[in-house]
């Protein structure tokens, strides 16, 4: 059976080896190398559909784990799932709550079985298995499904991060076996740690199972950002060139530029809109956290030239005010600035690979940006 979701590679750079694609789904296409906005509870903090729309989001990603635990996953395909209970018609990745779980720590035990652990809302005993996991995520509904994985923390020993890989594995073949929503693709997860000889069997043995998609797990999870560099050149080699590859949870400039010129084509973080919240915004020179006291009489835009409805609109003496007055527009005038910031930037950089010159947008990226502002 053909998957729902095809990846079409349109463009290798000639200058670099970067990747241009599209990614086909039920609900639209996604051009890539691209950043997906996380909605965890269903919405992207502070934004509307609409608004999502209208700053050039193609896709969005919605969290199994905190959607199992409210509203329910039984409520959602009630609405006529996701799609239609967020009112967002466009393609929608669900990861498979391994992540969260992970995230718990001493609230949860892991077993060959699956996950048990407590809910973070009300200490309820909860539990979930790669079936339960693609139970969920197929009432959900999305366009794209996660498998089920074990995250290994940073750092931790050769022994437990091939204990979590084979686990891992093990139920990619339980999750491939349960699920069966034919307009659903389900991608698998490489995991392994920062052990190249792990990373590299995983990547084989996922290959190997023929998934229509890859997730590149277990990174970005403390460790330095050359070892995840290094890491992704490990195992690019092993990955099929004609299947989407999707680094989790990674969503800073310097990573789109270094995640792109290793061979990835998907990126997704929730920073864009923490940080916001915070009053900090992504400008082309680096960090700049407008609710600082230098910014109060500052009524230039958060930054020249940039095309985002905050930035042609209000200065950041403005915006500064009403994230110290505790006033909600603040952070939704940074949220705006900032997912605009990343999506634009993937539109350049796909434009630059076009032109065979991402090695010298890269360039000149880094010419401008002050990495010592950086995150």
């Amino acid at each position: 059976m053909s998957s729902p979701v095809q990846f079409e590679l349109i463009k290798t750079c000639k200058q670099s080896g970067a990747r241009l694609g599209v990614l086909h789904t039920p609900h639209g296409d996604i051009p890539t190398p691209i950043y997906m906005p996380v909605g965890t509870q269903a919405t992207v903090k502070a934004m509307t559909p609409h608004e999502m729309e209208s700053l050039g989001t193609k896709i969005m990603l919605s969290n199994t784990y905190h959607l199992h635990l409210r509203p329910g996953e039984d409520i959602v395909a009630e609405a006529g799932g996701l799609h239609k209970f967020m009112s967002w018609d466009h393609p929608i990745l669900t990861d498979s709550g391994g992540f969260q779980v992970f995230s718990l720590a001493g609230l949860r035990k892991i077993t060959e079985e699956g996950a048990a652990f407590r809910s973070h809302l009300d200490g309820g005993k909860r539990f979930i298995s790669p079936e339960k996991s693609m139970d969920i995520q197929q009432a959900l509904g999305a366009d794209i499904a996660m498998a089920f994985d074990v995250c290994s923390p940073y750092p931790c020993d050769h022994k437990t991060a091939e204990e979590a890989m084979h686990r891992t594995h093990r139920w990619a073949e339980r999750c491939k076996k349960h699920h069966t929503r034919q307009d659903q693709a389900l991608f698998g997860i490489i995991q392994g740690a920062f052990y190249d000889d792990l990373r590299i069997e995983s990547a084989k043995v996922l290959t190997d199972m023929d998934f229509p998609g890859y997730g590149i797990g277990g990174l970005s999870v403390g460790e330095p950002k050359p070892i995840m560099y290094d890491m992704l050149e490990k195992i690019e080699p092993y990955m099929p060139k004609h299947k989407p590859r999707y680094l989790m949870g990674v969503g800073t400039p310097d990573c789109f530029l270094e995640g792109v010129l290793r061979g990835v084509d998907m990126f997704d973080c929730v920073l864009a809109t923490r940080i916001a919240r915070n009053g900090t915004v992504f400008t082309r020179n680096g960090r700049l956290v407008v609710r600082n006291a230098a910014y109060a009489h500052d009524f230039e835009p958060l930054e020249e030239g940039c095309d985002c409805y905050a930035c042609k609109n209000f200065s950041r003496a403005y915006i500064r005010h009403l994230i110290k007055a505790e006033e909600i527009t603040g952070a939704r005038l940074t949220s705006i600035h900032n997912l605009r910031f990343l999506i634009r930037m993937m539109e350049e950089i796909r434009q630059a690979i076009m032109e065979d010159r991402f090695l010298d947008y890269r360039k000149e990226f880094y010419d401008r940006y002050d990495m010592t502002r950086n995150f």
